[in-house]
C-alpha cells in the first residue's frame, strides 16, 4: 500500500481503475483494517457489512484495492458468495484489454499465469481429485492441483520463449510505423486523468460510422480528422498507475509498446489533482523506460503535447495562472474534456505538428491518371492545376503540398 495518497484519493483511483474496464461501480467504501486477519484480511463484522452492501446493491463482484493472499481471496469468495479480485487482478484485467502488441499480449498472459499459479490453493475441492496411479506401481497419482501447476509452468516456459523471439524482431515495430498509412496520435497519462473522456470528446465528432475500415478497430483506436490532416488515428492507452505490483511492471511496459510507434504523444494531465506534478514525473519515468524521453534533459524522441485537463474544476485564480503558463508554451494546451473547452486548440496544435515538414511538389499526370489526381486532392493541399500539352497526349500539371509521409504514399500508388 502506498501512503502518499489519502484513503479517499486511493478509493477514487480504484474506482477509476474499475471504470476503465467497464465495471459498473455500485458502491465504494474505505475500511480501516487495524489488524490484518490472515484468513480473510477483514474482521468478521466488516465481512458481514460488505455482504449486506453487496446484497443491497445486487453487486456480483468485489474488488479489494490491496493485495489478497490466495487463502484470503478464497475465504472471502466463500463468505460473500461472490467473485472477489484484488488490485493486481484488476490491473491485469485492464492490461489484458489494452494489450495491442504481440509483446503486450504475451507479457500480460505471463503475468496472469504467474498470478493464477499462486492461486491454486490446496483446499479447492475440485483440485483434490487423484489421478489414477498405475495399479501395481502403487502410490497416489498426480493430484489435479499438481497437474494444473505443471500445465501452467509449461505454458509459462513457452510464453517466455515466444517473448524472446518477439524481442528479437523488435525491428518489425519500426517497419510497422513506417507502413501505417495515417499518422498515429497516442494519449498517455496517469489513471483517471481523463484520457478516455478526452478520447470520446475528440472522436465524438469524427467517428466515421460509414468508414467500415475503422468500425471494427479496437475500441481504443479511432479515426479522427484534424486541421490540415485528412485522417489520423487516435489511440487511447492504459492509464499509468503508482504502486504497480512488481510482477506487472513488464506487462505494463509492454502494453505501452505501441506508444513508441506514435507520431505525436498527447500527455493528458489532471490539473485539478494535488498530485499532478508527482503524476507527471511518474509518467515521464515510464516513457524514459520506453526510450521515448531522454531523462537528462526531458527531450523526447516523439513530439509531445501536454493537455492540461479538468480546467472546469479549477478556481478562477488557478485558471488564470495556468492560462498564462500554457499561453507561453506552444506545447501546452488547457482543456476540459468534459465541456469541450480548448479541444479545438488542441486539435489545431496536433495538426500543426503533423504537417510541419510539408513540401510543395510538382507532378505532370496523363489524362488517364484521374485516380491519382483525385488522391492528391483528397490527401494533399492542391495549390494549382492546369491542363498541358495538346493533341493526342493531353496531361494535367499539378502543384501540391504534401507531408513526407503522404509523398511516399503517392509514389507508391
Amino acid at each position: 500500500m502506498h501512503h502518499d495518497l489519502e484513503p479517499e484519493a486511493r478509493l477514487e483511483e480504484a474506482c477509476g481503475l474499475a471504470l476503465a474496464i467497464g465495471i459498473e461501480v455500485v458502491d465504494a467504501l474505505v475500511l480501516p483494517v487495524r489488524q490484518m486477519r490472515p484468513n480473510t484480511l477483514f474482521g468478521s463484522g466488516q465481512v458481514e457489512n460488505i455482504e449486506t452492501r453487496c446484497t443491497q446493491n445486487e453487486a456480483e463482484l468485489v474488488v479489494v484495492d490491496g493485495a489478497l493472499t490466495p487463502i484470503q481471496q478464497r475465504n472471502l469468495e466463500e463468505k460473500l458468495k461472490r467473485k472477489v479480485i484484488d488490485r493486481t487482478g484488476l490491473i491485469l484485467e485492464i492490461f489484458g484489454e489494452r494489450a495491442a502488441t504481440a509483446e503486450g499480449r504475451l507479457q500480460v498472459e505471463l503475468a496472469h499465469l504467474d498470478y493464477q499459479q499462486s492461486r491454486l490453493v490446496r483446499s479447492w475441492t475440485h483440485l483434490e481429485r487423484q489421478r489414477g496411479g498405475f495399479g501395481f506401481l502403487g502410490g497416489p497419482g498426480e493430484t489435479q492441483i499438481e497437474a494444473d501447476r505443471r500445465m501452467i509452468r509449461q505454458r509459462m516456459g513457452r510464453l517466455r520463449k515466444e517473448l524472446e523471439q518477439v524481442r528479437k524482431t523488435r525491428g518489425l515495430h519500426r517497419e510497422r510505423r513506417g507502413r501505417a498509412p495515417w499518422p498515429v496520435i497516442a494519449l498517455v497519462g496517469y489513471t483517471n486523468a481523463g484520457k478516455s473522456t478526452l478520447f470520446n470528446r475528440l472522436t465524438g465528432a469524427g467517428v466515421m460510422a460509414e468508414d467500415l475500415l475503422f468500425a471494427t478497430l479496437d475500441p481504443t483506436m479511432r479515426a479522427i480528422r484534424l486541421p490540415g490532416v485528412e485522417k489520423a488515428i487516435l489511440s487511447d492507452t492504459v492509464g499509468f498507475i503508482s504502486d504497480l505490483p512488481t510482477q506487472l511492471v513488464a506487462a505494463f511496459r509492454a502494453t505501452l509498446e505501441e506508444v513508441t510507434a506514435a507520431d505525436v504523444i498527447v500527455h493528458v494531465r489532471d490539473m485539478a489533482n494535488e498530485a499532478a506534478a508527482a503524476q507527471k514525473s511518474q509518467v515521464l519515468d515510464v516513457l524514459a523506460g520506453l526510450g521515448i524521453v531522454t531523462s537528462d534533459d526531458g527531450e523526447t524522441s516523439i513530439p509531445m503535447i501536454e493537455a492540461w485537463n479538468k480546467s472546469d474544476l479549477l478556481g478562477d485564480d488557478r485558471l488564470d495562472e495556468l492560462r498564462s503558463i500554457a499561453g507561453a508554451d506552444s506545447d501546452t494546451v488547457l482543456v476540459s474534456a468534459l465541456d469541450g473547452t480548448g479541444v479545438d486548440a488542441l486539435l489545431e496544435r496536433i495538426g500543426q505538428i503533423l504537417t510541419t515538414g510539408s513540401r510543395t511538389y510538382h507532378f505532370v499526370l496523363s489524362a488517364s491518371e484521374g485516380r491519382k489526381l483525385a488522391w492528391l486532392h483528397q490527401h494533399g493541399d492542391v495549390i494549382s492545376e492546369s491542363e498541358t500539352g495538346g493533341g493526342d497526349q493531353p496531361g494535367i500539371d499539378v502543384t501540391v503540398r504534401l507531408t513526407p509521409k503522404e509523398h511516399g504514399r503517392f509514389l507508391a500508388l
